[in-house]
């Protein structure tokens, strides 16, 4: 069985006012989290009121859901003791009158003066699935039939409809504020490793990027782990729904590896029409329609289906079926974490979706 590693990044808000607060670095130090991935499980991102998680790599999904489980409670400890909460939204619903300050690292300092406006509105949190490969050449052969079902995987994740107090129109507003980095959306077609590291040395060297940390593909290549990074997903509010892409993205992975040593030819879809269907996932979610693998905009429902069938085998092999398929069906039903935000907008106003984002982060 193919292992996976998860990572999640989340906001840190004063329970009351639903602001961010810059307590990370208090947070982060009374977490009482212990050194299992090679490096600290609660780690400092790019603003003072983030925070990101790894969870150690894991066999199956149970693993994954656990280690999500625990993290998420002993942060959202640790932020209470520090009169904040932990809040699992992609976006804040409000951001204040001023810039949150950023962490003092030499590399956020960097991107700072590089792009201080970009850096004010980074207020976003995504999560990262990690799956082992056997080589970065594996690596590229998988981002190549992968990319097409990234705004799938968009659409499923959404949740970040809010900024600044309003209803933005987009299910996963968070992508459309990555989108504006020097490199950034869906990757791009790499005729093998060479071809992909060749390419990333000439943006390193044109100093377009810092380091390969601002590679903001949606998949790419991990620098630190043998593994496929896919990038694309918004934070989750309910862990449950962080295993289910969990699932879904290592079926992906396996599929695509099995393709590529069986010499299945990679998807061939015009990069415009990528692009213009990961803005339309964005936009809508899972609320209309999606473009699928072959270019045609269909229902969103049938889009995830086709998605469900073609790694029904992989899923069968790691035992992840009923799980995966338990999960997705009751995203269809109940919907995105935008669309319940929404939901909680409309019943509640504000009040109610900062105690959505902040109540249903430690939730099963």
């Amino acid at each position: 069985m193919t292992t996976v590693g998860v990572e999640e990044e989340y906001l840190l808000v004063d329970p009351v006012l639903g602001l961010p607060v810059p307590q990370a670095e208090k947070v982060l130090r009374s977490a009482g989290l212990t050194d299992l991935v090679g490096g600290q499980e609660v780690q400092f991102e790019l603003l003072q009121a983030q925070l990101e998680v790894a969870t150690p790599v894991c066999a199956g999904l149970e693993e994954v859901g656990g280690h999500l489980l625990r993290l998420r409670y002993a942060v959202g400890l640790a932020a209470e003791a520090h009169g904040c909460r932990v809040a699992a939204g992609a976006t804040p619903p409000l951001r204040g009158d001023g810039p949150v300050a950023v962490t003092d690292r030499t590399r956020y300092r960097t991107m700072l003066a590089q792009a201080p406006q970009l850096v004010a509105e980074q207020l976003v949190n995504g999560m990262h699935v990690h799956v082992a490969v056997p080589s970065r050449e594996a690596g590229v052969q998988v981002l190549n039939r992968l990319r097409v079902w990234l705004p799938t995987l968009t659409a499923m994740s959404a949740n970040s409809p809010l900024w600044d107090g309003h209803d933005t129109g987009f299910a996963s507003w968070r992508t459309m504020i990555f989108n504006r980095w020097p490199v950034a959306g869906l990757p791009p077609y790499f005729r093998d490793a060479a071809d992909y590291d060749r390419r990333v040395g000439r943006l390193l060297e044109c100093g377009l990027i810092a380091d390969t940390g601002q590679l903001y593909w949606q998949a790419r290549l991990s620098e630190r782990y043998p593994t496929v990074e896919v990038r694309c997903p918004d934070v989750q509010l309910r862990v449950d729904d962080a295993v289910m892409l969990t699932g879904i993205t290592r079926a992906l992975v396996e599929t695509a590896l099995g393709e590529a040593a069986a010499g299945v030819p990679a998807p061939d879809c015009a990069p415009e029409l990528l692009r213009a269907g990961m803005w339309h996932a964005a936009r809508h979610g899972l609320s209309g329609t999606l473009i699928d693998p072959g270019g045609r905009r269909r229902h969103a429902g049938d889009v995830l289906s086709r998605l469900l069938r073609y790694v029904a085998p992989a899923l069968d092999a790691s035992g992840d079926t009923g799980e995966v398929t338990a999960l997705a069906h009751r995203l269809l039903r109940h919907g995105t974490g935008a669309e319940r935000q929404r939901a909680a907008l409309a019943a509640g106003g504000l009040r109610a979706v900062i105690d959505l984002i902040t109540n249903d982060s430690t939730m099963p």
